[in-house]
């Protein structure tokens, strides 16, 4: 029997970190090296191995992810099965998000990572990439996107997020809960993604957004800088449903003549609202009254990439309230 192919490509992080002359862990072991600790591969796929850097997951960068992505949509074009991202997992909510609206091929792409060190007592690396591997080279994970496999869990990368700073079950669907399960040396498929969107244009550049995140007795200085720093756009990580203090609003009036501005929740579980509170800074007023967009079930941080890709292809407003009402 042939084996499927599947291509690892190996970015750094954790599970490529090992004790070196300096304090601490750092990036050392190559996609190689990290094959070679799990021999029974070979009874999995056929494997086509590369590491272009190895980068600590919070360096990458969109021009990093968007080269990887455009190279997916030729490997899946000449036949192969799935492919694994091997990174840090101080981004693969983001990183695996991007690839999935970036991306629109059937070969499934499975992100992951390791929260312990390569050389920790019980450390998670061969694991999770085992299930990896396993998953892309699965039939039951095609044409799902881009999906994260950690702790025996397939997540679908629009809900994943890392809910704890260290423990191996970091990462959670919050809402739903995840895909599927490795279990048995297999993939145990709960549902299928019910939402997923790659954009209809390919970006060129990649404009600056950034999230400001109002707190209690918020003082409005940031905001009011903000066209002057050269950001194009904004994703305002309100409270609860979606609600600021009110004595932001002015802030937020000026900005959003300038550039859009989309409105997320710093709240983990649940939609931002949009017709249930009515007062000054409520979901109702930002957006019916003051022209914010709803982030709909999509985190701050993944609200942020949508709108970058947003503008990176020229979207007018509408096309971004279509593109961020996907996710509704």
């Amino acid at each position: 029997m042939t084996l499927p192919r599947v291509k690892v490509v190996v970015l750094g992080g954790t599970i490529t970190m090992a004790p070196s002359a300096a304090p601490g862990i750092t990036p050392t072991l190559t996609g190689d090296d990290l094959l070679a600790q799990i021999p029974s591969l070979k009874d999995v796929a056929q494997l086509e191995v590369s590491t272009p850097f190895l980068k600590p997951g919070a360096s990458l960068t969109f021009e990093d992810i968007a080269g990887l992505a455009k190279g997916f949509a030729q490997d899946d074009a000449n036949g192969i099965a799935g492919i694994v991202v091997v990174q840090g997992t101080d981004t693969i909510d983001e990183t695996s998000f991007l690839i999935d609206l970036l991306y629109a091929g059937d070969a499934g792409v499975i992100v992951t990572g390791a929260m312990r060190g390569a050389s920790a007592l019980s450390a998670d690396g061969p694991g999770n990439l085992y299930a990896a591997i396993s998953a892309a080279a699965s039939p039951e994970t095609r044409g799902m996107g881009c999906l994260v496999a950690l702790n025996e869990e397939l997540h679908a990368a629009a809900s994943v997020e890392k809910m704890h700073k260290g423990l191996v079950s970091s990462f959670q669907s919050p809402d739903g809960g995840p895909l599927a399960y490795f279990l048995e040396n297999r993939v145990r498929l709960l549902r299928k993604p019910v939402r997923r969107s790659t954009l209809k244009r390919q970006p060129s550049a990649f404009p600056s957004v950034c999230i400001i995140k109002p707190c209690l007795d918020e003082n409005p200085a940031l905001l009011n800088a903000l066209p002057a720093l050269g950001y194009s756009g904004v994703v305002i990580e309100a409270m609860g449903v979606g609600h600021v203090p009110q004595q932001v609003l002015e802030a937020i009036d000026k900005v959003v003549k300038d550039i859009p501005v989309v409105l997320a929740s710093r709240v983990p579980g649940g939609p931002v609202y949009k017709n249930t509170y009515g007062f000054p800074g409520s979901e109702i007023d930002l957006i019916s009254r003051r022209g914010l967009i709803p982030a709909g079930w999509l985190s701050p941080q993944k609200a942020r990439l949508l709108l970058t890709l947003c503008l990176a292809c020229g979207m007018n407003k509408s096309d971004m309230e279509a593109a961020f009402a996907h996710f509704d």
